[in-house]
C-alpha cells in the first residue's frame, strides 16, 4: 500500500539523515576511539612528492539536480546517470541522462519505469546496465535493464526482497551480488542475492554475518568480495561496525575477516593496484559533527587492517566516489570540499586544486565515474546545510 506524501518525505529524511545521524550506542566490539573532526594541520606541499596531482574544475551542469543517484560508464565512453532525489516533496527522479565527454554535454535518455533514489547501477558483461532497488516513498524490489543501443529501460526480474541503500558488484562469473541495506518497515538487512543476466532473475545467496546499511563493497583480485563497516538500528539502538567480511562466490558464503581500526559508516573503499583496499573517511554516531580524516588499508593476504596517514580534510557520505586512476594513484572525490589523491608508494595524500563547494562537507551522495580517457566526472550531491545540486566537475590527471 502506498504511503502518504508526508510519510514518504519523513521516510526519505530518515533514510538520508536518520541513518546518517544515529544516537550514540555501544559498539559490539571494543575498538580504538575514532579521531575527532578537528581541522587537520595542512600538509606541507614541499614534503609531498606526488607527481601528476592534477586538478578539478566545473563544467556544464546536469539537466536536473540529483543526490543519491547512480552513474556508470558505458561501452561507448558516455556516462549513464539515473534517478536520485531533488528538492521538494516526493522529488524522486525517474529521469536519466547521458554525459558525452567529447562534447562535454548532458542529454536526456529514456526514463526509468519508476522514480528511485538510493539504488544501485551495475554494468553487466554485455554492456547493459542493471538498475536495482531503491526508494521512492516505498522500498523497491523493482529492477530494470538499460540498453545503451536503444536508450530504453525495460523491466527485469524482481529482487527477492525490497531494499535501498544496499551495495552491488559484478562478479567474475557475470552475475551481480547485492547485499544489505534497508527494507520494508525500516528493516536492516543481512540478506544478499544474486542477479543472473542469462535468466533475468534474482536468487538468494548466503546472508552476511550481520545486517548492514551504509557499508562498502569491493571485489578483490581473487574474485572474492570485501564488505566493510556500516551500521544497523536507529537512534539509541544503533550500532556502528568496525567489522568486515568476505563473500566467496564459489561457496556463496560470507565469513568474518578482521576489524577496521575504527568503527565507520558512510565511508568509502577502493581497490588499489597491488590488490589491497584503501578505506577512507566516514563517521561515528555524531555524523557530520565527527566526520573522519582517518584512513586505513586492508591486506587480503593477512585479512587485517592497518592505519595509514590521515587525509588532509574530513569527508563522509562519499561511497562510490573513490577510484583507481590509470596512473595507479587513487582519487577520493566526494564527501568534502576538495578531492584528494592517494599515492600508495609514498603513503601520502595530497589535495587536488579546485573547490567542490563552500561547505567543508560537500558533494555528499554524489557520483564519480572514471572516463575512458583517464579523466573523472563528478556530479550532483549536496553540502551540509545546502540544497541538492545539478553541478558537475571534471578531474584531469
Amino acid at each position: 500500500m502506498k504511503v502518504s506524501s508526508r510519510l514518504s518525505v519523513i521516510v526519505l529524511l530518515l533514510a538520508l539523515v536518520g541513518c546518517a545521524s544515529p544516537a550514540p550506542a555501544t559498539s559490539p566490539t571494543v575498538t580504538p576511539k575514532a579521531p575527532r573532526a578537528t581541522t587537520p594541520k595542512a600538509q606541507d606541499r614541499s614534503d609531498i612528492n606526488v607527481s601528476a596531482i592534477g586538478s578539478i574544475g566545473p563544467i556544464t551542469s546536469m539537466l536536473t539536480e540529483r543526490a543519491a543517484h547512480a552513474a556508470t560508464l558505458l561501452g561507448d565512453g558516455e556516462v549513464l546517470i539515473t534517478g536520485g532525489f531533488g528538492r521538494g516533496d516526493n522529488a524522486y527522479k525517474d529521469s536519466a541522462e547521458l554525459y558525452d565527454p567529447v562534447r562535454g554535454e548532458f542529454t536526456y535518455t529514456g526514463k526509468m519505469s519508476v522514480g528511485r533514489c538510493c539504488h544501485t547501477e551495475t554494468r553487466l558483461s554485455d554492456g547493459r546496465i542493471l538498475i536495482a532497488g531503491g526508494f521512492n516513498g516505498e522500498y523497491l524490489s523493482d529492477a530494470e535493464i538499460y540498453d545503451p543501443f536503444t536508450g530504453e529501460f525495460t523491466p527485469t526480474g524482481s529482487l527477492t526482497t525490497p531494499r535501498m541503500d544496499h551495495v552491488a558488484v559484478l562478479l567474475d562469473d557475470g552475475k551481480v551480488l547485492l547485499a544489505g541495506g534497508v527494507g520494508t518497515d525500516w528493516t536492516f538487512l543481512s540478506s544478499a542475492e544474486l542477479y543472473d543476466p542469462a535468466t533475468g532473475t534474482f536468487t538468494s545467496t548466503g546472508d552476511m554475518t550481520v545486517a548492514r546499511e551504509s557499508h562498502t563493497i569491493t571485489k578483490l583480485q581473487d574474485g572474492r568480495v570485501l564488505i566493510t563497516g556500516g551500521h544497523r538500528g536507529r537512534h539509541s539502538d544503533s550500532i556502528i561496525y568496525d567489522s568486515a567480511e568476505r563473500y566467496d562466490p564459489q561457496t556463496g558464503l560470507f565469513t568474518e575477516t578482521g576489524h577496521m581500526t575504527v568503527r565507520r559508516h558512510k565511508h568509502d573503499a577502493v581497490l588499489l593496484s597491488d590488490g589491497k583496499v584503501l578505506i577512507t573517511g566516514g563517521s561515528d554516531e555524531n555524523d557530520d559533527l565527527n566526520a573522519y580524516t582517518s584512513a586505513e588499508i586492508f591486506d587480503p593476504a593477512t585479512g587485517t587492517f592497518g592505519k595509514i596517514r590521515d587525509m588532509p580534510t574530513v569527508r563522509y557520505k562519499h561511497s562510490g566516489t573513490s577510484l583507481l586512476l590509470q596512473n595507479g594513484k587513487a582519487l577520493i572525490a566526494g564527501g568534502g570540499r576538495n578531492a584528494v589523491i592517494y599515492d600508495e608508494l609514498q603513503n601520502i595524500f595530497a589535495t587536488v586544486p579546485g573547490d567542490l563547494g563552500t561547505a567543508a562537507l560537500s558533494r555528499l551522495f554524489s557520483t564519480a565515474t572514471l572516463l575512458s580517457d583517464g579523466r573523472v566526472l563528478l556530479a550532483g550531491g549536496y553540502g551540509v546545510g545546502q540544497n541538492v545540486s545539478s553541478r558537475a566537475w571534471i578531474y584531469s590527471p
